[in-house]
């Protein structure tokens, strides 16, 4: 083992870890911003006690995305280098953009948000949480900006003195084909992954009340104003993962034609497809050897594969077999490297990722339908496969960042740098395991705070963070957003 492998995977666990968080904190900040607007159109009471509550719970993953975002930068110095030498000039534009525009406005207005319940007018606090919404989501488009230059590099040259790369055109970077089609399908993820969290926690606490009957835990009557509030949440919730999960077909499928253009070894490796093909089938299951680059079992559909790469059922796929041979010509300055992504890891990578996301989908599309007319489902199973779908999602997130990364290798930027030359020369085997280990720990500590805050906030429900008024009571004076 080298310090590249172990580079490869501290780097891998901690984008994992992170990637756990952004999309929960892009797609509730929208959540959360809705549930106050309604409150501030309607002034119920309930929206109110929502907003609050799934606002608390928005702020926990909030914080943990940002201290993990935090470690995944400091490794760009530590064990990559060569890679931050050689893309900095241009990487440098999008993420100083994050920073100074959309992490500063996020990061303000989140301050806002939490302090001013209190202070400041309704209409200028419900301003305050949109305008953090929007920062959080222009962030995640200026770092998908960044990434899908490495996948297709644009406004560029290399300087030929130092072999670094220069910005030649902010444009063509932040207007790059990749950065919008992920940006699209990342944050309608985001929103399906966000949806299913918000269902889940008001399954449970549905099912919580359900099983406990009128009396309560422990003989403690559950507040009556939760039942029909976490009502609503569960509905809105599943509306949202709806919604969303018909954009992620749409961005998916633009998606798979830009990778059939850009990146054919990466949906070749998605298809386990080892030779060029007009009319090519799409494979929905397959064993293969790829030592010999070939498939001794596989249960295709015909043409399938083509109209998705192509959009005509008869268009032309390129093989593994066909690109390897290309890409040693093309690209014989390198030596003997082997372009042929891990098959095994991009193939089943790219099927329970669809998977997993239809999963959430079809359980937001039956609970709309069971809770039609102010119903509640009576079966359990429902309950549970609510809150099952919102692990679903998490996994069908980190399977796609698989799937986009690990099919882009063996480069850090396509064409232009290996991985293999982008880790750091002076970094030793021990201190990249050094390392590892101590960020493992600290993720460890960070993953048992984190889900002690969590449980402790949904268990105690919304009656922990704004209790329910009394009646007759005014609810025009906001109490204070206590943290």
């Amino acid at each position: 083992m080298e310090a590249l492998d172990l580079a490869r995977w501290q780097f891998g666990i901690t984008t994992v870890y992170h990637f756990l968080f952004v999309p929960l904190t892009i797609g509730l900040s929208v959540i959360v911003a809705s549930l106050q607007t309604a409150w501030y159109r309607t002034g119920r009471h309930e929206y109110l006690r929502a907003t609050k509550f799934f606002g608390k719970l928005f702020l926990i993953n909030f914080a943990m995305g940002v201290v993990t975002g935090i470690v995944q930068e400091f490794q760009f110095g530590m064990n990559w280098s060569e890679y931050s030498r050689f893309v900095g000039d241009v990487f440098g534009a999008p993420l100083a953009m994050e920073a100074l525009l959309a992490f500063f406005l996020e990061s303000t207005f989140i301050g806002l948000w939490i302090f001013g319940w209190d202070r400041l007018p309704r209409g200028v606090h419900l301003a305050c949480i949109w305008l953090a919404a929007i920062g959080t989501n222009l962030s995640a488009y200026f770092i998908l900006a960044a990434n899908a230059w490495m996948r297709h590099p644009v406004g560029f040259t290399v300087n030929p003195e130092n072999g670094r790369t220069e910005l030649t055109s902010i444009g063509a970077v932040l207007a790059n084909p990749q950065a919008w089609s992920t940006f699209l399908h990342v944050v309608s993820a985001a929103f399906i992954t966000a949806g299913l969290f918000v269902a889940a926690v008001s399954a449970f606490k549905l099912w919580r009340a359900r099983r406990h009957g009128d009396t309560g835990e422990k003989g403690v009557e559950p507040p009556a104003g939760d039942h029909e509030l976490f009502r609503k949440t569960l509905r809105a919730g599943m509306v949202v993962t709806l919604l969303a999960g018909i954009v992620v077909v749409y961005s998916g499928d633009h998606q798979a034609k830009l990778a059939a253009e850009y990146e054919p070894m990466k949906l070749a490796a998605a298809e386990a497809h080892w030779e060029t093909e007009e009319g090519a089938p799409f494979s929905t299951f397959a064993v293969g050897d790829t030592d010999s680059g070939v498939n001794t079992i596989d249960i295709t559909i015909p043409r399938v594969l083509s109209f998705l790469a192509t959009g005509t059922i008869d268009g032309t796929v390129e093989g593994m077999n066909d690109l390897q041979e290309q890409y040693e010509q093309e690209y014989a300055e390198y030596g003997d490297v082997d372009y042929i992504p891990n098959v095994f890891i991009m193939y089943w990578s790219f099927r329970l990722m669809i998977g997993f996301g239809l999963f959430g989908v079809a359980v937001s599309a039956l609970g709309l339908w069971l809770t039609r007319k102010r119903r509640l489902p009576r079966t359990r199973w429902f309950y549970y496969a609510a809150v099952a779908a919102l692990p679903a999602a998490l996994a069908a997130n980190i399977l796609g960042w698989v799937l986009t990364e690990m099919g882009r290798q063996p480069w850090t930027v396509h064409g232009q740098l290996l991985t293999a030359h982008s880790v750091s020369p002076g970094v030793s085997l021990g201190q990249v395991a050094l390392s590892l280990t101590v960020f493992t720990l600290i993720y460890g500590v960070l993953a048992v705070v984190e889900a002690g805050l969590l449980w402790r906030y949904v268990k105690g429900g919304p009656s922990h963070v704004v209790p329910e008024p009394e009646e007759g009571e005014d609810t025009g004076d906001v109490p204070a957003f206590v943290y």
